[in-house]
């Protein structure tokens, strides 16, 4: 006897799909007087972990207006990059509070979705509804780092070049691991970044294109759904159980989160007023390029990546990629691998998660020297 199991419709599957959809964009709640004047933020121990979302978005909003301010001034070509920067910042009226504005609010926009995601996996914001707010947060965390990725080549200067080499390099390096033609694919997927046989104006026109062009759009299309999403579920309760205190989303929620605004702005104006973005990592500014130049001694990737950088230096590459491979798949299917997962327990992975990043960002190169010896 052979044991059938019934296919799924075409319409079964539609009307699922429409299932999920009006469940999670629900047509009679998307009005925006309703959702601004009715909405209610909940007030608990846990509160000022919804801040975090709008400091990463106050970020964003100083990237736009400084990076545009940079457009006028700066050369994307390997001649004339580093030229602009160092015009920008020498012989431009306030040019280089504007460049060192753009370059800390990138770190404080990176350091903000990174809390943010872990303050939101840590309140079970992932849950039913809530499983779009969630993955459009994944996507706009991948786009951050991208965005620093990308930043990072346009002064064009010897560490900048020589990093992204390595950064490249090192997707290529994936091949090796991968059976029949798969190998292929990370060489083909380097060539299609690089543009090129070697880092140079292909690439650092791509990396324009990318950070100036193409990336903008896509965070603006994952932050208006990710927007709407959290308009139209509110915010998640965070503790269990619920608390019974309650505030109005507007006015008393966007006040406090534009003095979070207020603060983080004045902050940011002394300190790019005050620190150059290089000064704190030691990084030479105005040495441009050269190929005939050596790789700088110490070289390393900026902060945000420290938490994968040393690692990398301790462990073997293979363990390393499958480490990454399973962290994006995991995060992607957070919803429905934890959607039974106690609250506490997700408290405890994300203050594990958030130790490991804190320490290799702040001590990672002293737990290297010691792991090396």
């Amino acid at each position: 006897m052979t044991l059938r199991i019934p296919a799924m419709d075409s319409r079964d599957r539609l009307t699922r799909l429409r299932a999920f959809l009006s469940e999670r964009f629900p047509i009679e709640k998307m009005n925006v007087a309703a959702m601004v004047t009715h909405k209610e933020v909940p007030v608990h121990r846990l509160s000022w972990a919804y801040y975090l979302g709008g400091l990463a978005l106050f970020a964003f909003s100083v990237q736009v207006v400084t990076g545009l301010m940079l457009l006028f001034y700066y050369q994307p070509t390997v001649s004339d990059a580093h030229a602009s920067v160092e015009y920008i910042t020498e012989q431009v009226p306030a040019g280089a509070l504007v460049r060192n504005l753009h370059a800390w609010a990138s770190s404080l926009m990176i350091a903000g979705v990174m809390a943010h995601a872990l303050t939101a996996f840590a309140m079970k914001a992932f849950a039913r509804p809530r499983e779009v707010t969630w993955l459009t947060g994944v996507g706009l965390l991948g786009v951050t780092f991208a965005f620093g990725f990308t930043g990072y080549l346009l002064p064009w200067h010897q560490i900048a070049v020589n990093a992204t080499k390595i950064g490249l390099q090192t997707i290529e390096e994936i091949g090796a691991y991968l059976p029949g033609q798969l190998a292929e694919w990370p060489r083909a997927l380097r060539e299609t970044i690089q543009g090129e046989a070697s880092v140079g104006q292909s690439t650092l026109s791509r990396f324009f294109a990318l950070h100036a062009i193409i990336l903008p759009f896509s965070i603006g299309g994952l932050l208006a759904v990710h927007l709407l999403s959290v308009q139209l579920h509110g915010m998640s309760e965070g503790i269990d159980p619920p608390s019974p205190r309650r505030e109005p989303f507007f006015p008393t929620f966007v006040l406090k989160d534009l003095a979070v605004w207020g603060v983080a702005f004045v902050a940011l104006f002394v300190i790019g007023a005050c620190l150059p973005f290089e000064s704190l990592f030691a990084y030479p500014l105005f040495e441009p390029y050269s190929a005939k130049g050596s790789t700088p001694d110490g070289i390393k990737p900026e902060w945000y990546f420290f938490w994968v950088y040393y690692p990398l230096e301790l462990l073997p590459f293979w363990l390393i990629l499958v480490g990454q491979l399973v962290l994006g798949a995991g995060l992607v299917a957070v919803p429905w691998l934890l959607r039974d997962t106690r609250q506490r327990t997700l408290r405890l992975l994300a203050a594990g998660a958030g130790g490991y990043l804190l320490l290799m960002t702040l001590f990672g190169d002293a737990v290297y020297r010691l792991f090396r010896g």
